[in-house]
């Protein structure tokens, strides 16, 4: 394919998955961001890569699985360029069953997972989970999923603009507007988008969360009512995060982390004693359809946008760029109905 120029304004996650993918086609890339990659939401630390429960199944939900099956290739293929490491692995997910109810509905899910993800990932109801770090269990019964994977996000950014620029792309903070143009501006984008509009397009969602100095770098991660504990490969544990509408910072951390990191050592003694080594909180990008939106950009003729990866950015990234560099680079547009921007207008 001959060569083409892309500009991508926002060096987090989807800007620099879908630089990443455009380039691998030929294109010519550039990546423009102020505050350099992973500056935004993209730089935090929990990295938990769920899938949503199998049942109900729709667009959103199949999307997802295909993005989560294609990961491991993606950020293979990433870290070798970079020669560093997103902190990818497919280690899977325990969840505690609370009660009988719960319990029922796990049990059937196990049936969906087995025909909704195609043998691709099983989902199990088990007594006995695997992992060095197990919570207690009302019920005594825990989940276990083999899609969920963890990755360290400011890591993964670093990983991913390394990898553009050592294939000759750049990633930097100011710069001539060339060629195809994609927003993935995340949560500042979505705001300015929803201004003088008649309803909210999207907004941010401040999440806070922590990082200990406890190893368990080969435990899947664990999601105990709400709260997302995940070991990462250099041997720290994240855990998060809030959910904030209304704040009065968006980057700062306060009692509610506190009160985070409390319920993550009550749900797991081993960590009473482990040290915090980071606190951080940002905001994330959150579309009125809480689906991703992508495609045309609804105010800017010609140019496209990407955003709107509110809590799920990282496991849906690898299909992401997939179908924008379809439609960018060669006019296919395979984006799912509900994650165009029509959906959130």
């Amino acid at each position: 394919m001959a060569s083409a120029e892309v500009t991508i304004y926002g060096a987090g996650i989807f800007g620099l998955s879908i630089a990443w993918a455009c380039q691998q086609r030929g294109a010519q890339v550039c990546v423009i961001d102020p505050g350099g990659p992973g500056a935004g939401s993209s730089g935090g630390i929990v990295g938990a890569l769920a899938p949503h429960v199998p049942e109900n199944w729709n667009e959103k939900k199949a999307f997802q699985l295909d993005s989560l099956v294609m990961a491991q290739a993606f950020w293979d293929e990433v870290d070798t360029a970079s020669g560093l490491s997103a902190g990818y692995a497919r280690t899977g997910r325990v969840q505690p069953i609370p009660d009988d109810r719960s319990l029922e509905r796990a049990h059937q899910r196990t049936a969906g997972a087995a025909s909704l993800w195609q043998g691709q990932a099983t989902w199990e109801v088990t007594q006995n989970p695997p992992g060095s770090i197990t919570p207690a269990s009302p019920t005594g019964w825990y989940i276990f999923d083999t899609l969920s994977a963890r990755l360290h996000p400011r890591r993964a950014c670093e990983s991913l603009a390394s990898a553009l620029r050592a294939r000759g792309g750049e990633v930097i903070p100011d710069g001539p507007t060339q060629g195809h143009i994609i927003h993935a501006t995340g949560a500042a984008g979505l705001i300015e988008l929803s201004k003088d509009r008649p309803r909210m397009i999207g907004n941010g969602v401040k999440g806070q969360a922590a990082l200990l100095d406890f190893d368990a770098k080969t435990a899947p991660q664990l999601f105990v009512d709400g709260l997302h504990i995940v070991p990462h490969a250099d041997g720290t544990t994240a855990i998060g995060s809030t959910s904030e509408r209304d704040y009065t910072s968006p980057d700062s951390t306060d009692a509610l982390l506190d009160v985070r990191i409390e319920d993550a050592r009550t749900a797991l003694p081993e960590l009473r004693n482990a040290k915090v080594i980071e606190r951080w909180a940002g905001l994330r990008p959150r579309s009125r359809s809480r689906a991703p939106m992508l495609g045309a950009h609804p105010l800017r003729a010609g140019e496209y946008i990407a955003n709107g990866g509110f809590k799920i950015g990282f496991g849906m990234a690898p299909k992401v760029a997939q179908v924008m560099a379809d439609l960018v680079l060669e006019g296919q547009d395979r984006i799912p109905d509900g994650f165009k921007p029509d959906a959130n207008l």
